[in-house]
């Protein structure tokens, strides 16, 4: 079973060897010989292993080749279990340079690699490249250009057999060698044996003639040049059966994913009277991580991302264990689709714990120990190091630490990185996430990489959004982020333990503020505007309001907060209601930010205890402060059970003079025993004849009372 870490190996692609060296040399005259060439190191997704040995052949170096030796491959041993190969290649010469250098040949040399040219990675829609027009890659090199960074204008994509070429116009003249030349053949013999690079240093020896003509004869070598070509996103293929009549290209046809400028000159030999004119290339595509594929351009991927059922099934692959932390990182449509738990990176997790600030070296340490031990790791670093250079999306079984978070947003991974999906939010806290990862929430919106939770409690796929100016969100439904984004936000406050008599009263009300949304035109309320209801999630009052708000198809939301028994707590445990669309969650010690991330336009007040009180006094502190406008909070129920609530601490706030210029605050808050005359309060204050905030009038209870 092949691991995605080898995907991950910098060293090669998988349609090519590394070089391969001479360990046997059979001389037949001066102008052939049988080398054998032994290939070790391959990496173990490379395709040769299992297509058709038809299909893979020998690539010489272009070096070899431009001196008038070529190699062709004649028989091919290729074991996948040693990660090596044994090709016998026949050496043949064109030209005098050509036998000079066969001469100078010895075991040891690396003189060429393996390609496999699956015909399943061709490239048959001329699109596939052409869309790289214009395009960089991270180091703002482009993807594809000839005669220049955004060159196209010759290039000319056609498409032959099933397949796109390209065909690459040859400038007028020939490359020819200066007298010098041979007395370097001993250096490039040397070069050979350790692997040392000599196309640059060969140039040296090599001229233009702009003047020569660019036919061949028996018994030479001819070297035409092109403009340069910029290639990153394939492996580009000289078709011999499309070359001019009479001519031949050597096997070294291979222009690798990393051309820059260099795939220029081309070796040909044969013999024709006509002058040559243009270089028909092919192309096949690389693995998915490395194709420069851009997030725009993968419409399978893009749907099936917007499929919940897929996602589910794409998580269901991960490794299944509670121990385990997985991620993998998508890019194409059809990879999803077929992902197996041997596409995953795994990483048991462990207890870590840090030293803390009072040693700062050792603590700096073990945080980069601690990232590298992360399974979205290994994928965030191949980002880093052009490895990976597609756009796609990370999926990881718990959402990220927020420790990542220099690698997911840093210049190239925020470049690739399109989307995050996770599937619980934290491995030690279940559903409940800390206030370090609401913060990496905040700073992954603002860097314009959405994250998803495939979440398994609603069974739905929810996108985190934040309002315009908030620097808090909720996960809500995919379909439903633009309206959160826009939506007026009203909330219920209440018992966790009871619901009181108010459904039908809520009910009425809210559908009267959907009706009111036709023949208002308010910046809270008008007929384009969508509607939010937020809750704490549970049941009681709080399952009462998300039940009716979602029959009613406004959007139903929740905070929720970690309520499980932990020691002595005497807290009520709340299952998150059946009612809830979208959410945001919070552990207990933040208690207080979550209320604070409440951000109700308009508040709703249901009978309540002790957390329900809480909350009107925020409430009551956010208007009197300026944290928000002075709008109506609706107090529903009998005006004497919050009269018991409320009025004697106003009343003696009031006498003992701790309120003074705030009492006006009285009047943002109005008891209603009807729908009716709480959509009267809401018909008031969106018309602009509702008495309300520092200019209007004192309450003495505390509030108003709506007949």
């Amino acid at each position: 079973m092949t691991s995605i870490k080898h995907y991950l190996d910098p060293s090669h692609c998988d349609l090519i060897t590394p070089d391969g060296a001479i360990t046997h040399l059979q001389r037949i005259d001066d102008k052939s010989a049988i080398a054998t060439i032994f290939i070790e190191e391959i990496s173990p997704i490379f395709v040769g292993f299992e297509i058709d040995q038809e299909c893979i052949f020998f690539n010489i170096k272009s070096t070899l080749a431009q001196l008038g030796l070529n190699g062709n491959g004649i028989e091919y041993s290729l074991d996948k279990e040693r990660r090596c190969a044994e090709v016998k290649v026949m050496l043949n010469t064109h030209g005098f340079l050509g036998e000079k250098m066969l001469s100078k040949l010895t075991t040891g040399a690396y003189i060429g690699k393996i390609f496999a040219a699956d015909k399943r990675r061709r490239v048959r829609e001329p699109f596939y490249l052409s869309r790289m027009f214009g395009r960089s890659d991270q180091d703002r090199s482009p993807l594809l250009s000839l005669g220049g960074l955004h060159g196209s204008e010759d290039l000319i994509l056609d498409v032959v057999n099933g397949r796109t070429v390209a065909y690459l116009s040859l400038q007028n003249g020939r490359v020819k060698y200066h007298g010098d030349i041979e007395g370097f053949l001993a250096s490039i013999a040397k070069a050979l044996v350790y692997g040392l690079p000599t196309r640059r240093l060969l140039r040296l020896h090599q001229e233009w003639d702009p003047h020569a003509r660019r036919n061949i004869e028996e018994d030479e070598i001819l070297l035409v040049r092109t403009l340069p070509l910029h290639i990153r996103t394939v492996f580009g293929v000289v078709v011999q059966d499309l070359l001019s009549e009479g001519y031949h290209h050597t096997t070294a046809s291979i222009l690798q994913p990393d051309t820059s400028a260099s795939g220029d000159i081309y070796e040909l030999f044969g013999s024709s009277k006509r002058e040559i004119t243009d270089i028909p290339l092919e192309f096949y595509t690389l693995e998915p991580y490395r194709e420069h594929v851009f997030f725009s351009d993968r419409d399978q991927l893009i749907s099936s991302l917007e499929d919940d059922e897929a996602l589910f099934k794409a998580f269901d692959t991960a490794p299944d264990s509670d121990t385990t932390r997985a991620a993998t990182f998508v890019v194409k449509g059809n990879q999803m689709s077929q992902l197996e738990e041997k596409d995953w990176i795994s990483r048991d997790s462990r207890p870590f714990e840090f030293p803390g600030p009072s040693q700062r070296d050792r603590q700096a340490l073990m945080v980069e120990r601690y990232v590298e031990q992360q399974p979205s790791y290994p994928f965030l670093k191949s980002i880093e190091d052009n490895i990976i250079t597609s756009q796609g999306a990370l999926f990881v079984k718990y959402f990220p630490s927020p420790l990542m978070k220099r690698m997911l947003i840093g210049h190239k991974q925020q470049r690739c990185l399109k989307r995050i999906y996770f599937q619980k939010p934290s491995k030690s806290s279940d559903v409940f996430f800390s206030a370090e990862d609401r913060n990496l929430l905040h700073d992954l919106e603002k860097f314009g990489i959405p994250v998803y939770w495939v979440d398994e409690t609603s069974n739905s796929v929810l996108q985190y959004a934040e309002k315009t100016d908030a620097d808090s969100g909720m996960f809500v439904p995919q379909d439903k982020v633009e309206d959160f984004m826009k939506a007026t936000i009203f909330g219920i406050y209440g018992s966790n333990l009871v619901t009181g008599p108010f459904e039908e009263t809520l009910r009425t009300m809210l559908e009267g503020i959907k009706e009111m949304r036709e023949t208002m035109n308010h910046p809270l309320l008008s007929k384009d505007t969508p509607l939010a209801l937020v809750t704490g999630g549970g049941p009681g009052a709080m399952e009462l309001g998300n039940k009716v708000a979602k029959e009613l198809g406004i959007l139903s939301c929740a905070n929720i907060m970690d309520f499980r028994l932990k020691g002595a707590s005497v807290v009520n445990e709340q299952k998150q209601n059946p009612y809830v669309e979208g959410k945001m969650t919070y552990r207990l010690d933040k208690l207080v930010e979550r209320q604070a991330e409440f951000n109700l336009d308009f508040p709703i007040f249901l009978n309540g205890g002790i957390g329900t009180d809480f909350e009107y006094s925020l409430e009551e502190v956010r208007r009197k402060v300026g944290a928000i406008g002075s709008t109506p909070s609706i107090l529903m129920g009998e005006v004497e059970y919050w009269r018991a609530k409320i009025t004697h601490r106003f009343q003696k706030n009031l006498h003992t003079g701790t309120i003074k210029g705030s009492e006006w605050v009285s009047n943002c808050f109005y008891c209603v025993q009807s729908a009716e005359q709480a959509i009267k309060v809401y018909r008031e204050f969106l018309d602009g004849t509702l008495r309300i905030g520092k200019d209007g009038p004192m309450y003495e209870d505390g509030f108003a009372i709506v007949e």
